[in-house]
Formats: C-alpha cells, sequence, structure tokens
C-alpha cells in the first residue's frame, strides 16, 4: 500500500541508479543537438536515463521551444512566456533523425497553450519531415492534452504517428498539486478520442509513482485507461528536479513495479514498461514491438 503523507524526504535508495551520462555516443549526440539548435526532453527535463538513451542514440526531441505555459509542480522544464514558434524545427528534427539513423524517433513539446492548436500543426509538420527525410521511420509522438481540443488532435492523427502518447502522470485527486491547468477527465476523453480517430494506432499513456498516491488509485487510474481504449503503459518512480518542485513522498520497490506490470497485464494492456527509472519514452521502440498493436 501506498502512503498518503511522509515525515521527511525519504534517502534515495541504493537500487535507483542510472548510468552517468558520459561516452562517445552521448557526446556526440549533444553535440548534434546544440549545433541543430534543437531541444530534447531528455536534458529539458532532467531525465536520469540521458546517459543510457543517447548511448543508445536515442532520444526524444522536444519541440515548440523549451517553455512551458503551464506550471506543472513535477516537470523540470522552464517555465514563463512562450518562444516564438520555429516553423523550420521539423526540417532541423528529420536532418538529426538521418544523421543519428534511427529507425524509430519519439517527439514531445512543451505545452502551448498560447496557441488555438496546442501546437498540433508543428506535431504533423516534423512527423511528415521525419518520413520525407528518412522513409521507413516509425514516429511516436507525446503530445498535451490541446486543451481538450478534438481538431488538434485530428490534425496529429492526420499525419499518422505510429503511436499516439498522453500522459495522465499521476491519479486524479492529486491533480491539482501535480498537473495545474489540466484535467484527469479531459486527458482520458483525448486519448479515447485518438484511439477512435485511428483504431490501428497504438494509443499509450505513463503515470509517475511515489506522489503520495494510493495502491487502489493507481489501480483504478489504469483501468480508466483501458476503458478508454488505451494499449501501452508506463510506470515509473517520480524524482523531484529540484527543492522549488514537489516532495517524493515514497520511493517504490522495484517488486512493486512488477506486481503493477502483472496487474496491467491481466487489465488487459498489450504492454506494460514498469519501473523505478521507467519513463513515457524510455525504450519506447522496444514497447511498440512488444505491444504488437
Amino acid at each position: 500500500m501506498l502512503h498518503t503523507i511522509a515525515p521527511s524526504v525519504p534517502a534515495r535508495p541504493n537500487w535507483l541508479r542510472a548510468p552517468a551520462p558520459v561516452g562517445r555516443n552521448y557526446q556526440d549526440l549533444k553535440k548534434l543537438i546544440t549545433d541543430l539548435k534543437l531541444h530534447t526532453v531528455c536534458e529539458s527535463a532532467a531525465c536520469p536515463n540521458v546517459g543510457e538513451c543517447w548511448n543508445r542514440r536515442t532520444a526524444t526531441f522536444m519541440i515548440l521551444g523549451n517553455v512551458c505555459t503551464r506550471r506543472c509542480g513535477f516537470c523540470a522544464v522552464q517555465k514563463g512566456g512562450p518562444l516564438p514558434v520555429d516553423f523550420d524545427e521539423p526540417r532541423r528534427v528529420a536532418e538529426a533523425v538521418a544523421a543519428m539513423g534511427l529507425s524509430y524517433a519519439v517527439v514531445t513539446s512543451v505545452n502551448r497553450d498560447d496557441r488555438k492548436d496546442g501546437g498540433a500543426e508543428l506535431f504533423a509538420r516534423t512527423i511528415e519531415a521525419i518520413r520525407e527525410r528518412v522513409p521507413g521511420c516509425r514516429v511516436e509522438v507525446l503530445v498535451p492534452d490541446f486543451q481538450g481540443s478534438r481538431d488538434a488532435m485530428k490534425t496529429v492523427m492526420d499525419a499518422r504517428p505510429d503511436v499516439l502518447n498522453h500522459n495522465t502522470e499521476t491519479v486524479p485527486r492529486l491533480y491539482r498539486q501535480v498537473r495545474l491547468g489540466a484535467r484527469y477527465e479531459r486527458s482520458l476523453e483525448m486519448l479515447s478520442w485518438a484511439k477512435g480517430l485511428s483504431p490501428q494506432t497504438p494509443v499509450k499513456s505513463g503515470l509517475m509513482l511515489g506522489l503520495g498516491e494510493l495502491q487502489e488509485e493507481i489501480l483504478q487510474v489504469m483501468q480508466d485507461l483501458r476503458d478508454h481504449d488505451v494499449d501501452i503503459l508506463t510506470l515509473g518512480q517520480y524524482l523531484r528536479p529540484s527543492p522549488k518542485h514537489l516532495p517524493i513522498v515514497r520511493y517504490v520497490p522495484p517488486e512493486e513495479f512488477r506486481e503493477l506490470k502483472i496487474a496491467g497485464e491481466k487489465i488487459g494492456f498489450a504492454h506494460v514498461e514498469a519501473g523505478p527509472l521507467v519513463r513515457s519514452s524510455y525504450h519506447a521502440d522496444d514497447s511498440h514491438a512488444a505491444a504488437n498493436c
């Protein structure tokens, strides 16, 4: 059972360790991203897997700038006034995908509540640019909720992503603290709408654990996601980016992630990726293959 409060921030356990961001591939990719004036969620969100993933020559490209219009309590991405939309960005992302020799690319973005379509047009342009530059490359997109705009989601789905991902992030009770500006029901609605637009496209969502949620709340969210036709689920440990962000209530041990994975498979997910260091784009290519949707 997950606890709701903690008297103090728990000590980081020994089993929660990620490889340091070093190595030739890591340095090469860092230079490439810098030279092309691109952003990655790997760096902007302080992902603990940046060393492992970049050394595997995988990265999650973050379009529409690196400044978010929302102030979620868990996220390390910079908040504030949004940057101008760079309509050359899709071309440069495609150039990076080609240079990296990728067969599977993941594209995400900051929230752009300043734009009527939430940035959907640039997602579509980026998918198209990658496909044109690297034919056969599969593209997964991790999209915001577009403030519930069905037209925006249709713009993305019309570009035929290979996987549509939108993270639920946490349980409904914690939304006001964790996902300021978001609504649980709206996220479920958008996931279901995306699946309805393209039934053959795998739909994916993810949760962070360790913010004070209860076991029964996690299981209910998992059931809600299946009821809204989500195929792939990711479960990972929340890691506090800085003292200004929400505190960690609890470190969830690996055995509990294994139990939740089994529970998710019983509920009917095509694939569940669960573990302390799992993030929504972690081993995304393997998750897509394993789901066989």
